[in-house]
């Protein structure tokens, strides 16, 4: 698990400058350039400094505000392309990784086995920043302040403001504490634009009648959806990664609408999964972005739901 906190295979490139900011939002050079910027100050940066006699001096408030940079902003706009250009640019020791995936790792090797692996980390990377129940902001919380006080620093994405994580999911209230520690070891940078993968293609995902017919030559699967979702409720998240690995395409027969939120969110995850791997899909019966009723998108896990619904579109249309 350790070994794989690398960025997925789509951005094995990933640069500053391979990434092309729409000039019609600013925002998205500018964010460019203090990412850069945050990677080229180093760890030392955020170090806290010694005393006369090598003790360290405790660090200040805004030094722990200055530990890492969230990137927040809408579906498409290169936020991870940002964040894989920042693990690329970094010297010393680094990790990237999605928000499940560390949160695996905890469950995996405990807290402390986690801090122990990851300290001395120049750099952790965390795309899809998301906190979906109390237990993840308490882990998170500590990891995150553990590390950043013997000098990791922290880049991350998401489609919240690190001060909205939890709304409308659990009584985020009662863990205000939590989340605004957290939210204050970062500097919020905000990307605006447009999706760029719904740029070039119709607005929804593609459906085919015969999906047997239409699975490309490779390594391919060929399932009913809703054996598949079944299917995915007997396996810990963390391990979609391994489901996918080799895949060239995956085929789903009979896709129907959601009606279950836990059986819609294992999904996004699987979705997330399918995207960095860029395997397609080939699909059969409602559309993919069109699986979520609107009682779901009205809640508060409406935005993990339209970014799977942005993604199910690219990859029905590779």
């Amino acid at each position: 698990m350790a070994a794989s906190l690398v960025p997925p295979p789509q951005f094995a490139e990933a640069s500053f400058a391979s990434y092309r900011p729409d000039p019609d939002y600013p925002s998205q050079a500018e964010v460019r350039d203090a990412v850069e910027a945050f990677v080229v100050a180093g760890p030392e940066a955020a170090s806290p400094r010694r005393g006369l006699f090598g003790r360290r001096k405790a660090a200040s408030t805004d030094a722990a505000a200055k530990s890492g940079v969230y990137l927040d902003g809408g579906f498409g706009v290169g936020k991870t392309h940002l964040l894989a250009a920042a693990y690329h640019a970094a010297s010393g020791r680094k990790t990237f990784g999605t928000f499940i995936e560390y949160t695996a790792l905890v469950g995996a090797l405990g807290f402390q086995g986690t801090v122990d692996l990851l300290r001395g980390t120049a750099l952790v990377c965390i795309d899809e920043f998301e906190l979906d129940d109390p237990g993840d902001t308490m882990v998170m919380t500590r990891l995150i302040k553990e590390l950043s006080e013997s000098g990791t620093r922290f880049a991350a994405t998401s489609n919240t403001p690190p001060g909205a994580l939890g709304e409308g999911r659990f009584a985020a209230q009662d863990f205000l504490r939590e989340i605004q520690a957290m939210s204050d070891r970062f500097e919020t940078l905000r990307i605006d634009g447009l999706d760029y993968r719904r740029r070039a293609v119709d607005e929804s995902a593609r459906v085919v009648s015969d999906v047997e017919g239409a699975l490309p030559a490779g390594n391919v699967t060929l399932d009913d959806f809703r054996t598949v979702v079944a299917h995915l409720g007997s396996v810990h998240p963390s391990r979609y990664v391994a489901m996918v690995d080799g895949l060239d395409a995956v085929g789903l027969t009979d896709v129907q609408p959601f009606a279950d939120q836990t059986d819609a969110l294992r999904w996004v995850a699987l979705v997330d999964r399918l995207y960095d791997a860029q395997v397609r899909i080939v699909a059969s019966g409602t559309p993919l972005d069109q699986v979520y009723p609107e009682s779901m998108l009205s809640g508060g896990y409406r935005k993990k739901y339209l970014r799977a619904a942005s993604r199910v579109v690219a990859l029905s249309r590779a």
